[in-house]
């Protein structure tokens, strides 16, 4: 259920726990709390509202966090690949394509091509391009740490890099990770892998990122302060 608390829309979920949480998630500072079963509206209420201070101040440095401008697609914007500025060049041709030559990305759509189209078009080539490095890095993380996903797919996800279904084993990665350097997928990988065996963010999943990833945290950090993707 959604509640407003001093202006603040908290998704809250109650479960099977015996404390709250209270979480400001990436990329665009979305608030959630996990509350006991038995836990009052009134109850947490009064909770959110004694880390109000925290919580804006976590909200507000994602709303001021660097964002790309609207997309048109046309020659002269940027495009970002794996943590890449490039320029993007459009041509004009029978076949859709994108060809990524020093700094320019070359776009070639037809000409009477509309800007849903060409945003279709390349959403689906930084899909493509996800699939291929997910399909070489997750087998290499999954024998290193010896934690096996029972498959995975991408999507497009407004608060999350990437998350994981405990119960089947599958994983699911967000699309804008092709635009991160790719030292941030690898990093969602080993994070979401931790999730099979470790459900919260505690000792013992920190404990997993450590060994395997000692400087995940400076990856966590690079990674929540790339530019996202515009939002109306």
């Amino acid at each position: 259920m959604l509640m407003d608390i001093s202006g603040i829309s908290v998704s809250v979920t109650k479960k099977k726990i015996k404390n709250m949480h209270l979480y400001v998630k990436p990329p665009y500072g979305e608030v959630s709390l996990s509350a006991p079963l038995h836990m009052s509206d009134d109850a947490i209420e009064r909770f959110v509202r004694t880390k109000m201070s925290w919580l804006r101040k976590h909200i507000s440095a994602f709303e001021n966090q660097p964002r790309l401008s609207k997309r048109e697609y046309v020659t002269g914007e940027t495009l970002y690949v794996w943590g890449k500025q490039y320029f993007l060049q459009v041509d004009y041709g029978i076949k859709n394509s994108m060809e990524l030559s020093g700094d320019k990305a070359i776009l070639t759509v037809r000409t009477e091509s509309t800007l849903e189209q060409r945003e279709k078009f390349v959403k689906e080539w930084y899909r493509r391009i996800l699939k291929e490095e997910i399909a070489r890095l997750l087998p290499k993380w999954e024998e290193k740490t010896g934690l096996y996903s029972t498959g995975w797919q991408t999507k497009y996800m407004t608060t999350r890099w990437g998350s994981c279904n405990v119960k089947t084993g599958k994983i699911w990665l967000n699309l804008q990770l092709a635009k991160k350097p790719l030292i941030c997928l690898e990093y969602i990988i080993l994070h979401e892998l931790a999730h099979l065996v470790e459900k919260k963010h505690g000792d013992g999943f920190i404990a997993l990122m450590d060994k395997f990833m000692p400087m995940w945290s400076e990856v966590k950090d690079t990674l929540n302060k790339e530019a996202l993707d515009y939002m109306e």
